[in-house]
């Protein structure tokens, strides 16, 4: 079982911003690989640090695994996937980098703090990431789903080349010396011109733009799992656009989750609710009924003298857990319709019956009120 986020940190879940940032420095200094040279547990210890500290620093990644656990980041929707090769040691100093301070040599692409270690070299450019929103219906959220949609998003052009970039000599940075009261004082930034790859455009193809990319339409397939909610992001890892150069990752597109609405359904967490009207005689002689589920019609019995506000529960009916704890259930309220528009025949009918001792309300201790019903159904 995937070690929990919280505690790969050492931090707990009602931690600040600051706890999380202060967790993962102790934790990535801890490990770093110029601290710990040639040792592979601290190198995938460094990486678990990263991926947790990615998901709990950012605010919605933060809310889905607090709701969903790493059930969340499953079947395309990742974290970052750090541990699993969809992210290398260098995007990770890229990204995080600033956190190290001065620690590992002031950041970007030096962390040479620990005994002689090298600088790493140019960061990978990684391209911007796309969005898009796709609906499904109950049933598709009851079984989980593969969808093909269309994206348009930008490529490598054919034919466009790079060179090494001139004003860092294919670095990535440019070192600054600074004179102070202490001394002279040495600094690395990111090169103003390639931004860290590298390198720039030596070639451009004619349907190229400046960076050498182009734009493409391209039909992705997305692997929806079973229990998504409404505005849950999955994530497909390098189906976004591309960024420049031979040194460079694609970006990733950013799947968001819509519902549509059901005819009958309506869905409460890995519950749905179902509003079943039956006449009178239906009420007082029973009836069996065909009613909507996400798996198709199932029926049901109505029996004899059922009450308007009956529950009737079909336990494992419901919609998945997105964290596999089971299926929710379906809840068929009983509404009995009062008849508006009577025969004279009807009329009468009812006027002789509404003195009768069976038309008379007469509820036992046993027949709940609707507030105890609803009481029942969440207990």
């Amino acid at each position: 079982m995937k070690q929990d986020f919280y505690e790969i940190l050492g931090i707990s879940k009602n931690a600040t911003p600051a706890e999380i940032k202060k967790g993962y420095r102790k934790m990535a200094i801890k490990y770093h690989p110029d601290k710990n040279p040639g040792d592979k547990t601290a190198e995938e210890n460094f990486k678990k640090a990263a991926e947790a500290y990615e998901v709990l620093s950012d605010e919605n990644k933060k809310a889905r695994y607090d709701q969903y656990g790493h059930a969340a980041f499953e079947n395309g929707g990742g974290a970052g996937g750090f541990g699993g090769g969809g992210m290398n040691m260098d995007d990770i100093f890229s990204q995080f980098g600033d956190i190290f301070g001065g620690a590992f040599g002031g950041g970007g692409g030096g962390f040479g703090g620990f005994g002689g270690g090298q600088s790493r070299g140019r960061a990978r450019v990684k391209g911007s990431n796309l969005r898009i929103r796709v609906k499904l219906t109950l049933e598709e959220i009851a079984k989980g789903v593969e969808k093909k949609v269309k994206v348009r998003r930008k490529v490598s052009a054919p034919g466009a080349t790079f060179k090494t970039c001139t004003t860092c000599n294919g670095n990535g940075q440019v070192m600054r010396v600074t004179n102070t009261i202490l001394g002279r004082m040495q600094s690395a930034s990111t090169c103003p011109t390639c931004h860290g790859a590298g390198e720039i455009l030596d070639k451009r193809p004619k349907n190229a733009d400046a960076q050498g990319l182009e734009q493409k339409e391209e039909t992705v397939s997305i692997k929806i799992p079973a229990g998504v909610t409404e505005g849950v992001q999955l994530k497909v890892n390098g189906k976004g656009n591309a960024a420049p150069g031979n040194n460079s990752v694609d970006g990733d597109l950013i799947v968001v989750i819509e519902e549509i609405k059901h005819d009958t359904l309506k869905r409460e967490g890995t519950n749905l609710h179902y509003d079943l009207y039956v006449n009178y005689s239906e009420a007082v002689l029973g009836i069996d009924k065909n009613i909507d589920t996400v798996s198709g019609k199932v029926k049901i019995k109505i029996e004899p003298g059922t009450q308007s506000g009956k529950i009737l529960r079909l336990r494992g009916k419901g919609l998945p857990s997105i964290d596999h704890y089971g299926n929710g259930d379906l809840l068929v309220h009983i509404n009995v319709w009062t008849p508006q528009n009577l025969s004279k025949e009807q009329k009468k009918f009812f006027e002789k019956m509404m003195n009768d001792e069976n038309f008379t309300p007469n509820p036992s201790k046993f027949d709940k009120s609707f507030f105890e019903k609803v009481k029942d159904m969440f207990s």
